[in-house]
């Protein structure tokens, strides 16, 4: 009986000792398949891209921008400036960031460095602003310190202020010659697009300080907003400067259909909500551009949608097969849109799957592409080439 007890027990102890094998085994297994979800490498036509995750845990990054000494400041949507430094360390949050209006697609949204940045330290922010009639698209710059921002002022505010959570657009660009492009929605409000008198559906051109530039399209015309560079736009999300003619590129966001690529010339009007290559979400037609002659068509326009957010020429070296080519974040699309680009045409696109919604896209300093995830553990993501 007790060498039966014995022999029992002895059993008993070595199905435990191959379930916890077992268990430990599996526990392996796993962690590749997790160290794979992080870095990985993804083909793409011009050939194997490396995908490393920076940095994670930020909550709904929106915008980044890049500092002298390599390290990133980053916004998160709900009200908080993070610095990422090169080896993916998270900063507490920074001080000075004004008040956000945080409902909806509004909050904290897009960064950009003071041109002089050096000698100012000036960091600009925009930011969905609450105040009296609800809210709207605000331009705020600081000066950078060891603990956040000081001397905060506000050098433009979007008029007028109106209820709703959706369409602020909220990119920053800034020209060679120092202007500061804003670009603003028309707060899902429809008509004050085709309306000077208001910001809505606009995207407007500033002095660094918010001052109106003296070239100013609209400057002279009465009841229009001085401000005013071009009209009838729905959502802009996406500016950058092409390094070349220095002139501003912009996506924005179509209906049920008709996000659109422009190059947005001082006084002109691309339509919205007139015309537009989409639908409204009830099904019912737009006319399409092409209808309506006085309009600016897009250079390019997407059906179904990408839903574009933030965007960037690269003109780095690090990954020369992309030389030259603008790479646009894509939210519904869940990846990076690649465009190929001749002059101001566009001559080839790439879908790049990324497997979650890109809200921004910046070249580095060290040449590779930097990637923000709209998630609520938002991540910075690292591309660089994979050579064999």
């Amino acid at each position: 009986m007790l060498i039966k007890a014995r022999l029992g027990l002895g059993r008993l102890e070595a199905g435990r000792g191959a379930a916890l094998a077992m268990l430990a085994a599996a526990v392996l297994a796993l962690l590749p398949a997790c160290g794979q979800a992080e870095d990985r490498v993804i083909e793409t036509e011009m050939g194997k891209i490396k995908v490393e995750t920076l940095a994670a845990g930020l909550n709904h990054p929106w915008g980044l921008a890049f500092l002298p000494d390599g390290r990133m400041l980053v916004t998160e949507r709900a009200g908080q400036l993070r610095i990422v430094s090169g080896d993916g360390t998270l900063s507490d949050p920074l001080e000075g960031v004004p008040e956000v209006f945080a409902k909806g697609q509004g909050g904290l949204l897009d960064v950009a460095l003071d041109p002089k940045f050096d000698e100012t330290k000036l960091v600009y922010l925009s930011y969905a602003e609450p105040g009296d009639g609800g809210a709207g698209t605000a331009v705020a710059r600081g000066r950078l310190t060891d603990s956040g921002l000081a001397d905060v002022q506000v050098i433009f505010r979007q008029t007028p202020k109106v209820g709703g959570g959706n369409h602020f657009g909220g990119r920053l660009a800034f020209t060679p010659d120092g202007k500061l492009f804003v670009t603003l929605g028309e707060r899902f409000k429809f008509e004050p697009a085709q309306d000077l008198s208001s910001h809505l559906g606009k995207i407007v051109r500033i002095n660094p300080d918010g001052s109106v530039p003296a070239d100013n399209p609209f400057i002279s015309q009465k009841g229009a907003q001085p401000e005013i560079w071009s009209y009838g736009h729905r959502n802009v999300q996406g500016a950058a400067i092409h390094p070349e003619t220095g002139k501003l590129w912009e996506t924005e966001f179509g209906p049920r259909g008709g996000d659109e690529l422009n190059i947005p010339a001082p006084g002109a009007n691309y339509g919205w909500p007139v015309v537009s290559w989409g639908k409204h979400y009830d099904g019912k037609d737009i006319p399409n551009p092409p209808t309506h002659p006085e309009f600016v068509d897009a250079i390019r326009h997407w059906t179904p949608v990408i839903s574009p957010s933030g965007m960037a020429f690269y003109t780095a070296e690090a990954i020369p097969s992309w030389k030259g080519n603008l790479l646009i974040g894509g939210l519904s699309s869940e990846g990076i849109v690649r465009l190929k680009l001749k002059g101001e045409k566009v001559i080839g696109e790439e879908r790049i799957a990324m497997g979650a919604r890109i809200r921004d896209v910046a070249e580095g300093p060290d040449g590779l592409v930097y990637a923000l995830t709209d998630e609520g553990n938002g991540k910075v993501l690292r591309l660089s080439p994979e050579y064999p």
